[in-house]
């Protein structure tokens, strides 16, 4: 009987779909079989011996870490509103109409940001896009004021730079109207007399139609702010978290809580039945922004072996494989040098003199030519470089020319820091700049009438402090996968290219001048195999020392 789903000669259709043949069919591809394990026997020999599978630096898929990693994020935050006053009256034996006894309104919760270590993405705020803090608990009866909202903290990775976007502040909106109706014919009187506003006022259940229109209202308070609004970063926000911070900072304080009705008492008005609402919360948007702090940045081509050699100077469980961009978002890994269970690897010190037991390594995911044209996955994760202390260019000596490799990396380095610049320099530039005068001097003298609207944060909160050039940080080679055959003369070509910019004869592969004097070494390495790691961790530590 022929099989039900004839195959093609030549093709491996029998190994995906083994159930659609026969076994007379079986038969008739039994020499595919025997021709693919003949291959897989000759390969194994002319192959490098690899280590063993199952192993950390050959390990089985399932052995890879799932990393959700989030660099960019935008987050809305609501400070909390503040709760009502109560309008509440004594009621005792022999008492028939008691004294007004309304508690306050709570205070709105406030909204803190703090840089803690251990956290490594902003993909907990990015699925969060809205925050909203605890209103604040209404006044209650016997002069029982209301319970404050409660907090929100944020928690982001350190390396995190804030910018803020937009804010609405319904206290600072209300003081604004007044100042602008102050000077009008037709706005209200100050000295009263007050109507009822239901956005302002709250009133007593009791009450009719008929009082509210033929009731006078006191002087409505005017808008109040928060004591801990002083303590708030002053607007626009514009933070560079690059330390780990022991107390949270005050990004918006709470909104005041309304007032009770005992506030409004008058001779006239000894039992007054109004309170006023509790004000509304500040909104902020802000655009969070993570810049990994990593003591090393690897830099590299597409399956260079970048994530191969994470794997092998740390317990990182990055994904590897032989096929371009395994690595699709960045991976942190940590080289412990004194675990503590005898003599430590390297003898290092911090800058403060603490002893350094660890350095960190941010793996990025490779960079193709034009890259800075968004081929391929662009250069955005460069800013995940960009604060490195120390970069580490990744050349597969197996693919090409090192030289060339290396000068095409540096160009896409080059690239990204000029557009950096380009950006940094359209956002310091004012949105509006107009003055109707002709002269300097006219100027001078209607300075008031000049307007000059800048879009940036003020002196008083300036930019952060711009970043050390990418160019002039200290930087390394490290040749991977050196231990194939045909390897020897593209290292030697590269060595003798290194040799020439250390020396300055040649220029620097960046293209810049007056850089960071110190020599640059290239380090041969067979991640896969574990040889040579050691080198790398010892020049590091020298680079970092310095």
């Amino acid at each position: 009987m022929p099989p039900r789903c004839p195959t093609l000669q030549g093709t491996l259709a029998p190994f995906l779909y083994p159930f659609l043949i026969s076994n007379a069919a079986k038969s008739s591809v039994r020499p595919i079989y025997n021709s693919i394990r003949r291959y897989e026997s000759t390969g194994v020999e002319s192959v490098q011996q690899l280590p063993e599978e199952g192993s950390h630096l050959n390990p089985p898929p399932t052995d890879y870490s799932r990393t959700i990693f989030t660099d960019r994020a935008t987050v809305t935050l609501y400070a909390g509103a503040g709760g009502h006053g109560c309008i509440s009256f004594l009621r005792e034996k022999y008492i028939a109409a008691g004294p007004a006894n309304g508690g306050d309104g709570g205070s709105g919760g406030n909204i803190y940001i703090q840089a803690v270590r251990g956290e490594t993405s902003l993909h907990k705020l990015a699925r969060r896009n809205i925050l909203k803090a605890g209103r604040g608990k209404n006044g209650q009866g016997k002069t029982r004021g209301g319970e404050r909202g409660d907090d929100i903290v944020l928690q982001v990775p350190v390396g995190t730079v804030v910018r803020e976007t937009e804010r609405i502040d319904p206290v600072a909106i209300e003081e604004q109207r007044l100042k602008f109706e102050a000077g009008k014919e037709d706005a209200v009187d100050a000295s009263g007399p007050w109507k009822w506003s239901r956005d302002k006022w709250l009133l007593y259940p009791a009450t009719t139609p008929e009082d509210i229109a033929t009731a006078e209202f006191p002087s409505l308070p005017r808008g109040r702010k928060s004591a801990l609004a002083m303590s708030q970063v002053k607007a626009p926000i514009s933070l560079d978290l690059t330390a780990p911070m022991e107390r949270p900072l005050l990004l918006a304080a709470g909104a005041i809580g309304g007032l009770g009705n005992p506030h409004f008492v008058t001779k006239t008005v000894p039992r007054p039945k109004f309170a006023t609402k509790g004000e509304q919360g500040v909104k902020i948007t802000l655009e969070l922004e993570l810049k990994l702090l990593a003591d090393v940045g690897l830099v590299g081509l597409p399956n260079a072996g970048k994530s191969t050699l994470l794997r092998a100077m740390s317990k990182s469980r990055a994904r590897v494989g032989n096929w371009a961009f395994t690595t699709l978002q960045p991976n942190i890994g940590t080289v412990v040098l004194d675990n503590h269970k005898g003599r430590p690897l390297s003898q290092a010190k911090y800058g403060d003199g603490e002893p350094r037991t660890s350095f960190t390594i941010a793996d990025i995911p490779g960079l193709v030519q034009d890259a800075h044209l968004d081929r391929g996955l662009g250069i955005s994760f460069l800013r995940h470089v960009e604060r490195a202390r120390v970069l580490a260019f990744v050349i597969d000596l197996n693919a090409g020319d090192a030289v060339e490799a290396l000068k095409g990396l540096w160009k896409e380095v080059g690239e990204y820091e000029r557009m950096k610049i380009e950006e940094q320099k359209e956002q310091s530039d004012p949105i509006v700049h107009w003055s109707p005068f002709t002269s300097v001097e006219d100027a001078l003298a209607n300075r008031q009438e000049t307007i000059a609207v800048s879009s940036g944060p003020t002196l008083e909160n300036p930019l952060t402090p711009a970043a050390p050039s990418i160019a002039g940080k200290p930087w390394f080679v490290v040749a991977t996968k050196a231990d194939l055959p045909g390897t020897k003369e593209n290292f030697e070509a590269l060595t003798a290219y290194l040799e020439l910019v250390n020396s300055g004869e040649e220029e620097h592969p960046s293209g810049q001048q007056k850089l960071l004097e110190g020599k640059v070494e290239g380090i041969p390495i067979s991640a896969i195999n574990g040889h040579g790691v050691e080198r790398i961790t010892e020049w590091t530590i020298g680079l970092l020392d310095d």
